[in-house]
């Protein structure tokens, strides 16, 4: 493992390790100790009690933050037609097909976030090698395979994020920037937890928030209190 700095150290020994923070505590926290010279992203892991080798217990969706996340995310829309069109006056950064599909096996990777319309994915299903491993790849699960262009460009612009369990039952989600104010961090967050106790596999048993952590970029991680939650 790397070792840390000692900007690092320092911002970890003002954490409380015996202690699980409010939501509101632990953002707080994050923001004090925030020692980068940057605007950095703030971060959530939770810990689900799941078993992702399940299929019924892969949890994966998308979820608009009520208050974005702070950054602007470049769309790239695979569409033909008068739905090329309709992406092009939502506002999407890239419209197109077989241009940008030569683009991205040439190694063309200047984009965010893809969309594409069901009737593309024949050839976009082809990227699946190069935007797969990359957490690009279309998805009707995610709201970014779909016919209603508009709707997915403007969801995304205003602050969608998307959400998969890694192998291990974690999911990490961004809920804004350290010059966030902290209501809106918390405003975000909240967003995000119900989403995910909604999302609770019927199949899982036990605990299934497990743990949450909230953290900074390059920041330590603030334990957040989970009592009271599934």
């Amino acid at each position: 493992m790397a070792k840390k700095g000692k900007k690092y150290a320092e911002a970890f020994n003002q954490i409380d390790r015996s202690k699980a923070f409010s939501i509101a505590e632990a953002v707080e926290l994050v923001k004090k100790i925030d020692y980068t010279k940057f605007d950095g992203t703030v971060d959530v892991a939770f810990r689900l009690g799941i078993d992702v080798k399940k299929a019924d217990q892969q949890i994966r969706g998308a979820v608009v933050l009520p208050n974005g996340t702070g950054k602007t995310q470049r769309v790239l829309v695979f569409a033909k037609g008068e739905k090329a069109k309709e992406a092009e006056a939502a506002g999407a950064d890239y419209v197109g097909d077989t241009e940008y599909i030569n683009k991205i096996n040439q190694g063309w990777l200047d984009f965010d976030v893809v969309v594409a319309t069901p009737d593309m994915m024949g050839e976009v299903g082809k990227l699946g090698r190069t935007l797969g491993p990359k957490g690009l790849m279309p998805n009707p699960k995610t709201g970014t395979v779909t016919f209603d262009v508009e709707k997915a460009i403007n969801e995304i612009k205003a602050g969608k994020v998307e959400y998969r369990a890694d192998k291990a039952g974690i999911i990490h989600v961004p809920i804004g920037k350290v010059s966030f104010a902290e209501d809106k961090l918390v405003e975000n967050y909240n967003t995000i937890l119900e989403t995910l106790v909604k999302a609770k596999p019927a199949s899982s048993k036990g605990k299934y928030m497990k743990s949450v952590t909230v953290s900074s970029t390059m920041g330590p991680g603030v334990k957040v209190e989970t009592t009271g939650i599934l």
